[in-house]
């Protein structure tokens, strides 16, 4: 079968891959690939963050983490390994439904907590250094025959194919007129200096992260909805680093390599269902949030399911 994939972020690359080891033909439309897209920049950690229905998204989820585990293990060339962290609360909370389905989780003892956080558990997740993971996933596609197409597309009559999976992410605004989907603007620090382990207060209103990578540690963060600055911000830059000094002390500012900023496609939950426009099938798989890496395979396997009950 004839595939078009729209977008060419992380969640358009998977559904593609996906799509080719079923056998189908496909062409990934974009007008912007790697090393230019949201993806690109994504901190990137798997961990569920500001994306919706918690039902679905919990277990889109756990089925990209059992993949990331597996080429973490197979595919060390892919920038993905397994790495310790530990998310801190100021209110004493049921651990989410996805921490029964991953490894190393446990509750933190109360000499592990630190500064006014009361509550924390553990856990080991997958780290994804996405300069190496998307051209890893994009050399899989080439090998396997996939074709790209930079276009800046307006209509989905302008693809041939019959079988349209919509991966656009912020572009759905326009291309979808869909006006739920919002940026989610995320400043982050590279810095050369390993915390051991992540440390994470994932609430937005104190939203804070170290991811420890093989090349660098990203610091973040910021979750501003509806801004679509990509410019650095000063001030973005002061509050961070505050933030993480908060959770990691021996931070060092003289470690500091650069900065970087991307857009989240934030939506009041994931759309991931079939339309039909005239003869076309389009499957919609966007507005995954701050999880995109997160539920990148589960996503690519719902949309496969869709597919092929169709």
């Amino acid at each position: 079968m004839e595939c078009a994939v729209i977008g060419a972020g992380v969640s358009g690359l998977t559904c593609a891959l996906r799509l080719l080891e079923k056998g189908h033909f496909v062409t990934i439309y974009s007008n912007k690939f790697s090393p230019n897209t949201v993806s690109d920049v994504a901190a990137a950690i798997w961990y569920p963050f500001l994306s919706y229905p918690i039902k679905k998204t919990n277990r889109w989820s756990l089925q990209t983490y059992s993949e990331l585990y597996k080429i973490s293990l197979n595919s060390p060339e892919s920038g993905v390994t397994m790495r310790k962290g530990r998310e801190f609360l100021r209110h004493k909370i049921l651990p989410p439904d996805w921490t029964k389905g991953i490894d190393g989780f446990r509750i933190l003892e109360k000499n592990e907590l630190i500064n006014d956080y009361i509550f924390g558990w553990e856990f080991e997740a997958p780290v994804i250094q996405m300069n190496l993971y998307m051209p890893w996933i994009n050399d899989k596609l080439k090998k396997m025959g996939c074709r790209f197409k930079e276009i800046n597309l307006e209509y989905f009559s302008e693809i041939d194919e019959n079988v349209i999976i919509n991966c656009v992410g912020l572009g759905a605004r326009e291309l979808c007129n869909d006006i739920e989907v919002k940026p989610i603007r995320g400043q982050v620090i590279y810095i050369q200096q390993d915390p051991g382990i992540g440390r994470f207060d994932q609430q937005p209103e104190t939203l804070t992260y170290t991811i420890p990578r093989n090349d660098v540690t990203v610091l973040g963060g910021t979750a501003q909805i509806n801004d679509w600055s990509m410019e650095i911000r000063d001030e973005d830059t002061e509050d961070i680093l505050i933030k993480c000094e908060s959770l990691w002390p021996e931070l060092d500012r003289n470690n500091i390599v650069g900065f970087s900023v991307g857009l989240r496609p934030s939506r009041h939950e994931v759309r991931l269902e079939k339309e039909y426009f005239l003869d076309k099938l389009v499957i919609h798989n966007y507005g995954h949030g701050g999880s995109g890496v997160t539920l990148s395979w589960g996503c690519a396997d719902e949309v496969m399911k869709i597919l092929e009950s169709n």
